[in-house]
């Protein structure tokens, strides 16, 4: 179904793969594209739960590649918009979905490789993974991706990386919080499971619903922040999933959120 990723859908996970080993997982078109078909099914699948976005091989992602590159060099002003706005739409997409993405980077994340880890909502890194905002050693800069790296590291600890280019080592994306965990390579796979556990252990419309409070709480003022805040909390607890989740707590049993998926590979 797609030529540049893989789709894997099992027990409530879908594992979504960058898949052109051969040159170190660098996107172009083509996967920005599968890339939006895949979250946007994603999104529509109620039986997902999580999400894990990884690399195929000994890399994340490198990347844009360089054939698409050369392409964009030759580009007019309105097709190089065109394309950097959707690229900033992919990266809001994956940011925003309502359901938990968890980043499995197995290695080497550099350029617009490292946004798609910026827009995971919890990352876990192998120790022997590198990080770089390598944009201004081009005469380019990390405009699409800046939203989310702002926001997840603050400006002050990203503007040295961003204004110098410099690689980091999984241990400086940990201090900078671009990561959220550092493990050995061969226990990658028993870390990102034991993340995905406890977040399927979640309500899916408890975990939507904080997703979207992260986005829109930092946004608002102390004046309006208090009744948003008011609201959805009046909301979810004469919810359908609020009202199973208490009811479980009382009665010291695991709740019953929705019914196993199927496994299924694209």
């Amino acid at each position: 179904m797609f030529e540049t990723i893989k789709l894997e859908i099992k027990d409530k996970v879908a594992t979504v793969t960058f898949n052109r080993p051969d040159v170190r997982n660098a996107f172009n078109w083509k996967m920005v594209e599968e890339l939006f078909s895949v979250f946007e099914l994603i999104k529509s699948d109620r039986n997902v739960r999580v999400v894990v976005l990884t690399g195929e091989g000994t890399c994340f992602c490198a990347g844009a590649d360089l054939n698409w590159m050369r392409d964009v060099m030759t580009g007019s002003f309105e097709e190089n918009y065109r394309e950097s706005l959707r690229l900033a739409e992919l990266f809001y997409l994956i940011y925003s979905i309502p359901k938990p993405t968890v980043g499995r980077v197995n290695g080497p994340a550099i350029g617009g490789g490292t946004g798609f880890v910026s827009v995971c909502d919890i990352v876990v890194a192998s120790n022997k993974a590198i990080f770089s905002f390598s944009e201004v050693r081009i005469g380019l800069v990390p405009s699409d991706i800046s939203p989310f790296m702002i926001r997840k590291c603050s400006e002050g600890r990203i503007r040295e990386y961003f204004l110098t280019g410099r690689r980091l080592n999984a241990d400086d994306a940990l201090r900078i919080g671009l990561v959220n965990r550092v493990v050995e390579e061969g226990k990658l796979d028993g870390a990102v499971q034991e993340i995905v556990d406890e977040l399927i252990k979640g309500s899916p419309n408890a975990l939507r619903v904080c997703k979207e409070l992260l986005e829109k709480v930092p946004l608002q003022s102390f004046d309006t922040v208090r009744e948003y805040t008011a609201d959805t909390l009046a909301n979810l607890r004469k919810s359908e999933e609020a009202q199973e989740g208490m009811k479980a707590f009382l009665e010291k049993r695991k709740p019953k959120w929705s019914k196993e998926t199927t496994g299924k590979t694209q």
